[in-house]
């Protein structure tokens, strides 16, 4: 139901930037874009105040905590770690394997699939911080 309104409310607020658009493109005068543009400024101002005062009805109340949340969320830390910064060293080895590898193929056919085993060995980092992440989700 929420993302109905926010949905709403969306289309109300990019509407007349839309118009202001077409309006550019046909070439006419600059007093409908700056109509549209007053209104969304307007509706704006709606979308922010109905953001104030539909949450007010709510009550607030401090979560309970567990002593294992720091563990947890440190451990997804790391395993998030582990296979970004292994794509990353991936990505640089594949980046400049593949570039030696398309120079020497072009000067000998020959040495393809010399090349080619370079360039995977690259892509074979990334797979190690694959598994390393899912060993240490698999321990948490």
């Amino acid at each position: 139901m929420y993302y109905l309104i926010a949905l709403g409310l969306l289309a109300i607020i990019l509407a007349p930037l839309f118009v202001t658009y077409y309006n550019m493109k046909r070439g006419k005068k600059t007093t409908h874009s700056k109509r549209a543009l007053l209104f969304n400024l307007a509706a704006f101002a709606v979308v922010c105040l109905t953001a104030i005062v539909l949450p007010l009805g709510g009550f607030a109340s401090a979560a309970t905590t567990d002593s294992t949340g720091l563990a947890t969320g440190l451990g997804y830390l790391g395993a998030g770690l582990s296979t970004g910064l292994a794509c990353i060293g991936a990505g640089v080895g594949v980046g400049h394997g593949a570039a030696a590898a398309i120079g020497a193929v072009t000067e000998d056919p020959k040495v393809f699939g010399r090349a080619m085993i370079f360039v995977v060995l690259g892509e074979g980092i990334a797979i190690y911080g694959l598994i390393i992440s899912f060993m240490i989700v698999g321990r948490l």
